[in-house]
């Protein structure tokens, strides 16, 4: 791993100039030869290094001289004695493709056994592509050259064309950092058009095409308005060639910015039903990552502790602009829903830190990777809306154009960042930076309402270090309508970081509901008075807009996950108003909790039962509301009812129909993937057989089929499925281990809630070899193996005590051990939660 010190040291040494890269994929589908050339000056004598990690070194010169291969260390080759001036580095090696998403990854489609490859080089992986001086301060023009099978197209961040000789030669790229460098090469699918004078690409895999094809004028819509829009926002014009966006299959993250080619992950191509707020995530996505063409690709951080600047900046411009420029206008409510509680979780576990670091808590890429979570997204996100909203969104944008205008093509830092928008505003926004980005922690609001002689007041106590600016709903019951409750007053309050609490005085009755931060401009949990959670208890569905219905949905969520308010209560108030819920995203988020969490780990093995019978009622008084033809928001109640209905099914009878009938009685039909989660829950209940997993395989020979089938036959409750699944996992040869991809799906159908006696023998053998895998298989498999292969299904003591005995002796890597940390965590909180209810029944 790269030291901060040393990447300043040879920052200060070095100015790098250029890259000459020349890959040749059509060495076999194990390895590629990669060439390059480096033109860097040093601006004064000095020793350094260069990154590669080859499979074999064959030649490496320095201004002609040849240096030892054999000098090598790890993936170190030292530069000594450089001359101050100009210098050329040339390096021949053999690089091998991955199959963990890191570096050059390679995949064949088992749908036509076409093969793809593409490159993620964040943070540190263009060494495993090419040789660099791999740091994000030492930016340089990139030159590429791609030898690949005749039936292949090549993309890369710049136009690419075909040489005569059948190679292909991509655009010199303007001035970027080395994890931004992209190839992606195989028999794409491309619909291709042009926008503002640029070409826009779209690509998939062959086997997709027709599912890219049916959405191809969505994505173009979306992403010329996004592009619209954000040069609206910004005065510098989009600084690249193109833009392509490539739908890649496996890959780690939802998306990666490398300029002029965005590569996503291609479940992003529906190939089954999906509901209309899971294409408002898919735009996000596009608006994120075309946010980062300005933030991060324009102008990137010198370090890794400034990573934040890159992804919220990014988070919070893609809910932003996709609200103002499409149809999906509701993107706060979704981001309230479904990312708000992300960062809620992460800034409570131990892993805390602050949205911007301190240098000292990042000294190296092992480190910064660690903090690409809901603090460095969600928070970070929730704390520049709250700065929009503390300082004007006028003021804001001129310093965000003024932060771009100073740095393009360069580095900044968090210093930078302040400074430009403290040139644009009149506000204290140092000392704002100081409260919120180098602060840890979820700050909590909770209201008095005091009433005397026809006047109430309102205090605001505030636990916590941040000053907030927030906007407070009060609501009284509709005289005209029963069914709603009626906005009487909404009104803006500063709570201060420190001293008294808040207080307003009204002229008037106390309201029915006071519902804090609602619009949900600022990052805090809030509480109730217990009038107000009275009246939520029974009218939470009759508030008039589903963002004031979102936040009070997090806020009933926080209460359960910190022990005040009993998961049974929670689904109490669910069963009550979900089937009233108009909003998509507010239903899938509550249903997910509670499906997730609530039933499958905070209610004990003995509760559980009742619990799924509830969402399983739950779920089918949306069918019957939503019954009746139509493509529509009822459609995607619909259908999401339908998934909760699969997943909490308790008997196969209640299912087996469905599969057997290949639809839902009233609708929808049964596609790939609804009938890969019927064959699931089947599995886990012990319904279904080998053969039946092998004959629906046979119908969906592709990747996601491939899948479904190892999450299947992962689950099936029988001592020699888990043991297979287990080698699989755990102890298979290199040249049989999973991708990736199906390694997670293997996992996920491993550990099935409802086998806990056959499953509680392999809890501590996971503790006992998770640290070797994760040592042998590199950060992506350590971080898979430590989300979806982690134990959480047994929320026992006895697990805890394992984990722990397992960070203290294991020597897990740090990308393991952070997710045993925060695994950990969630299973602490699970057993308080549980002990909580134990005790109040008790």
């Amino acid at each position: 791993m790269l030291q901060r010190p040393e990447a300043e040291a040879r920052a200060q040494l070095l100015d790098v100039h250029r890259y000459e890269v020349a890959l040749d994929l059509t060495r076999g589908d194990e390895e590629f030869a990669s060439r390059t050339a480096v033109h860097f000056t040093a601006r004064e004598p000095g020793d350094t290094f260069v990154e590669i990690k080859p499979a074999a070194l064959h030649a490496a010169t320095l201004d002609g001289h040849p240096l030892d291969p054999a000098a090598l260390d790890g993936n170190r080759l030292p530069l000594t004695g450089l001359a101050a001036g100009p210098h050329e580095l040339r390096l021949d090696a053999t690089m091998r493709y991955s199959r963990t998403g890191e570096g050059m990854h390679r995949f064949t489609d088992p749908a036509d056994g076409e093969s793809y490859v593409y490159t993620q080089l964040f943070m540190d992986d263009i060494q495993r592509v090419f040789g660099a001086f791999d740091q994000p301060d030492l930016k340089a023009v990139f030159e590429l050259t791609v030898t690949a099978p005749p039936t292949w197209t090549v993309l890369a961040n710049g136009r690419t064309e075909q040489l005569p000789d059948g190679t292909w030669r991509a655009a010199a790229t303007p001035r970027i950092s080395t994890y931004l460098v992209a190839v992606a090469a195989g028999p794409w699918h491309s619909v291709r058009t042009e926008h503002a004078g640029l070409p826009f690409g779209l690509h998939c895999r062959r086997s997709l095409a027709p599912h890219l094809d049916a959405d191809a004028e969505e994505l173009f819509d979306l992403t010329r308005r996004c592009f619209d829009r954000y040069h609206r926002i910004f005065t510098e014009p989009y600084p690249f060639d193109s833009y392509d966006q490539a739908f890649v299959p496996e890959f780690n993250a939802g998306a990666m910015e490398n300029p002029g080619l965005v590569t996503f992950r291609d479940e992003f191509v529906f190939r089954s039903a999906v509901t209309d707020t899971e294409r408002q995530t898919r735009g996000m996505v596009i608006a994120h990552e075309m946010a980062h063409m300005w933030f991060g690709d324009l102008v990137t951080l010198r370090w890794w502790d400034d990573i934040w600047l890159n992804e919220s900046f990014a988070e919070y411009m893609g809910y932003q602009v996709l609200s103002e420029a499409t149809r999906f206008t509701g993107t706060w409510t979704d981001f309230a829903v479904a990312r708000k509680g992300w960062g809620y979780d992460a800034d409570q576990r131990p892993s805390t830190h602050p949205v911007a670091p301190a240098p000292k808590d990042v000294p190296d890429t092992a480190s910064a990777l660690l903090n690409f979570d809901g603090i460095s997204y969600a928070k970070g996100a929730s704390a520049l809306r709250q700065l929009v909203a503390w300082m004007g969104e006028k003021d804001f944008l001129a310093g965000i154009n003024d932060h771009l205008a100073r740095h393009r093509f360069g580095n900044a830092t968090l210093a930078d960042f302040i400074d430009s928008l403290a040139r644009a505003t009149d506000r204290d926004v140092h000392a704002w930076a100081e409260r919120w980005l180098r602060t840890t922690g979820v700050d909590t609001l909770t209201p008095t309402l005091v009433e005397d002689a026809g006047t109430w007041h309102l205090d605001v106590a505030h636990t916590g270090s941040r000053p907030h600016r927030i906007t407070v709903g009060a609501y009284d019951p509709d005289p005209d309508h029963t069914d709603r409750l009626t906005l009487r007053d909404r009104f803006d309050l500063d709570v201060p970081a420190d001293g008294d609490p808040a207080r307003r005085t009204f002229a008037q009755a106390a309201p029915a509901l006071v519902v804090l931060n609602d619009g949900d401009l600022s990052y805090a949990k809030v509480r109730f008075d217990p009038s107000s959670w009275e009246t939520v208890a029974r009218a939470l569905s009759a508030l008039p807009d589903p963002l004031t219905r979102a936040v009070v949905w997090n806020a009933a969520r926080d209460l359960v996950r910190d022990g005040e308010l009993a998961p049974t209560a929670y689904l109490d108030v669910a069963r009550d108003h979900l089937p009233h819920e108009s909003d998509l995203a507010v239903v899938q988020g509550v249903l997910a909790f509670a499906r997730t969490q609530i039933a499958d780990r905070y209610l004990p093995p003995e509760a559980r039962r009742t619990a799924l019978d509830t969402l399983t009622a739950l779920s089918h008084a949306i069918l019957r509301r939503t019954e009746g033809p139509g493509d529509g928001p009822e459609a995607g109640l619909r259908l999401t009812a339908v998934r909760v209905l699969i997943d909490s099914a308790t008997t196969a009878e209640a299912i087996r129909g469905w599969l057997d009938d290949g639809s839902v009685p009233g609708g929808p039909a049964l596609d790939h993937e609804l009938r890969w989660r019927i064959l699931g829950r089947l599995a886990a209940l012990g319904a279904t057989t080998p053969e039946a997993i092998d004959a629906e395989l046979t119908g969906d020979q592709s990747a996601t089929g491939r899948e479904g089938a190892a999450r299947c036959r992962a689950a099936l409750p029988d001592p020699a499925a888990k043991q297979a699944a287990w080698d699989a996992l755990f102890t298979a040869d290199a040249d049989a281990e999973l991708s990736n991809y199906l390694f997670t799906a293997t996992a996920t159908g491993f550990w099935a809630p409802e086998q806990q006696d056959l499953l509680r023998p392999y809890v501590a053998r996971y503790f006992a070899e998770v640290p070797a895998l994760a040592a042998r298989r590199g950060p992506a498999l350590a971080k898979a193996a430590g989300r979806y292969a982690f134990p959480a299904a047994c929320v026992e003591e006895a697990t805890l005590r394992l984990g722990e005995r397992c960070l203290a002796e294991g020597d897990p890597t740090p990308a393991l051990r952070r997710a045993l940390d925060d695994q950990l965590d969630d299973l602490r909180r699970a057993l308080r939660v549980r002990e909580a209810r134990a005790n109040a029944e008790g």
